[in-house]
């Protein structure tokens, strides 16, 4: 008998074990397979492959074709030609095409532009709406109040241009081309590579033809590695790059957090009756409560199908998980006011893309040995004004002429192998973007205040009144990724079924953008824990990543047997917006590059 109890218990201990482990395999299935995560030197399916890496040198190398690098790029050729010198400027690029990846509103202003390339005009650049008409409003649910835009606001559009921001980054690769710079589409810079003394050599492209459960396939390349004198880093909003030199390097030791937003945008073909070229409404409140910061903004283009750019911003400071920007947009379109300009109409794009909006505060130390930040990368974006493309160029031509002086001063002699463009950082401080910056900084983090909206409204009034001249700076505070509440804390939100016909579900959004990945390859949205999401993110947050990202790459899914969910990445579907590397409340996920030339095909965003 006591025999027989004691092979009982063991017999119940076996099958709880075998239970847990059972379960355990269900609900934390191994996900991250990429060799950030999972290391190749153990793995004996890598013991053979040949992982040498072709490498080639430039003078000066800069990652990301976005406006800041086209503009750095044009400007270090310029001034090789003007002082006769032999100057090599290479640049990457990780999507397909230039522009591929870009996304922006885009209302421009050409200061920069005018600067860089003085007859723009004649080289044809996509600029051929003017702004003609400014409105501004605040929106309840059933209806819009006006709110006036005074000549010298930050949103007084006077002189400005509505483009398709993807089409002028196009033009300007051309014209970087016709200048003598090297570029190249289609391939991502997926590591920095360093000198023994710690200074940047330049980076590495990703390997190709690798097996998603991250074995080489017959096909696998290595990827190349590209030295230079200097990189330049111009990776846009929240760079993967950029993050990790701002570890090595401590860029952001004495600034704010940077604080984001996400951005998400349509293009629609309109009736001809409610088209009106060159009009640009923006707009505030409704559908978002007085504590979440976002707005809208509508943009009649000048092209031979009457067109319009929608777009919906929401502050990635929010604090309901709840809250899903994509599905807020698609209930936006529904006021009155706005659905009355798509009635009649067809959609033909959407995307999203995270946007910086830290402002002055927020500026990273730019430069260090080997390299300096330009863009968006480093946070130049002025929130109040809605603008960042004329900043983010403006930073480029700087960088260009520090670096310059830096690689062609034959006697200068330096602490590291690779020289730090030193004198990038005091061109921007005696520029127009730092006194920009400077004057609207205390806009964006004046909304964090009891009464949200309307606290943040007459701060920025009396701010704009004094033209930034008050002697105090305001913290932003607390990172993103820290301000949501537990899902026990907030209220869910009760989101309308999409009509098909204004507001649209997720999966055929994504369908517009283009966006393609090849399928048999290790997710690049990888996770330091494959366990987090399900024990943290689901059970105290109620998983919002799959509220957050505009394009349905995270998904809980109920586990084949027994109660409980588990995480599963499309990262077929990502369009590269990096909100999830942001907003991530456990701050688990490390958006790294795929492979290159996947994700969005944008066509002007």
């Amino acid at each position: 008998m006591a025999a027989s109890v004691v092979l009982n218990s063991k017999c119940v201990q076996r099958l709880t074990l075998f239970a847990k482990r059972y379960y355990s395999e269900q609900a934390f299935p191994k996900i991250t397979t990429h060799y950030t995560i999972v290391p190749r030197d153990n793995d004996p399916r890598w013991k053979d492959v040949n992982m040498e890496r072709y490498v080639d040198e430039a003078d000066v190398l800069i990652v990301g074709g976005g406006p800041a690098g086209m503009s750095a790029a044009i400007r270090l050729r310029q001034l090789a030609e003007a002082n006769g010198k032999e100057l090599r400027v290479c640049l990457v690029e990780k999507a397909a095409e230039m522009g591929g990846h870009i996304l922006s509103g885009a209302v421009i202003d050409p200061v920069a532009l005018n600067e860089l390339i003085p007859d723009w005009k004649d080289k044809g650049a996509p600029l051929t709406t003017p702004v003609a008409e400014d409105k501004f409003g605040y929106l309840t649910e059933k209806s819009r109040i006006s709110i006036p835009i005074l000549k010298g606001m930050p949103m007084d559009n006077h002189g400005n241009y509505v483009v398709r921001l993807g089409h002028v980054v196009r033009w300007l690769g051309e014209q970087a081309e016709a200048a003598g710079v090297e570029i190249y589409p289609g391939y991502a810079a997926s590591e920095v590579l360093y000198h023994d003394d710690g200074s940047v050599k330049g980076i590495a492209t990703n390997d190709v033809g690798i097996a998603k459960d991250g074995s080489p396939k017959d096909t696998f390349e290595r990827g190349m590695e590209l030295h230079a004198k200097v990189t330049i880093f111009a990776e846009g909003c929240h760079g993967h790059l950029t993050k990790q030199l701002s570890s090595k390097f401590k860029l952001r030791e004495n600034c704010e957090p940077q604080s984001y937003g996400i951005g998400l945008k349509e293009i629609w073909e309109v009736t001809p009756e409610v088209h009106s070229p060159g009009r640009v409404e923006h707009t505030i409140g409704w559908p978002l409560d007085i504590h979440t910061y976002g707005g809208s903004f509508l943009y009649h283009l000048n092209e031979p199908t009457p067109l319009v750019a929608i777009g919906f911003v929401v502050g990635l400071d929010y604090s309901n998980p709840y809250l899903s920007p994509f599905r807020e947009f698609q209930k936006f379109k529904h006021h009155p006011s706005i659905k009355k300009t798509l009635e009649g109409g067809k959609r033909i794009a959407y995307g999203a893309r995270a946007l910086n909006e830290g402002g002055f505060q927020s500026i990273p130390k730019l430069t260090f040995p080997g390299g300096c930040l330009i863009g968006c990368t480093a946070g130049f974006l002025n929130v109040p004004k809605i603008k960042g493309t004329h900043n983010a160029m403006k930073s480029g031509m700087l960088a260009a002429e520090s670096v310059f002086e830096t690689v062609t001063n034959e006697s200068a002699s330096f602490k590291t192998t690779a020289p730090e463009p030193v004198s990038y950082a005091d061109k921007i401080k005696n520029s127009w973007i730092w006194s920009e910056l400077k004057q609207v900084r205390n806009v964006r983090p004046s909304f964090h205040n009891p009464i949200g909206l309307f606290g943040g409204m007459a701060y920025s009034g009396f701010s704009l009144l004094i033209k930034g001249h008050e002697p105090w700076t305001f913290k932003h505070g607390d990172p993103d990724y820290k301000r949501l509440k537990p899902a026990k804390e907030a209220k869910p939100i009760d989101y309308p079924k999409p009509d098909g016909v204004i507001s649209f579900d997720l999966l055929s959004s994504v369908a517009l953008t283009g966006t393609n990945h090849e399928g048999d390859q290790p997710a690049h949205l990888t996770l330091k824990d494959d366990t987090i999401p399900v024990k943290n993110n689901l059970a105290v947050f109620d998983g919002p990543e799959g509220r957050f990202c505009p394009a349905g790459v995270y998904e809980f899914v109920p586990l084949e047997h027994g109660d409980g969910q588990r995480l599963q990445i499309n990262a077929q579907n990502c369009i590269h917006c990096k909100t999830c590397d942001i907003k991530d409340p456990s701050q688990n996920i490390n958006w790294v590059v795929p492979e290159g030339g996947g994700g969005p095909a944008y066509n002007g965003m």
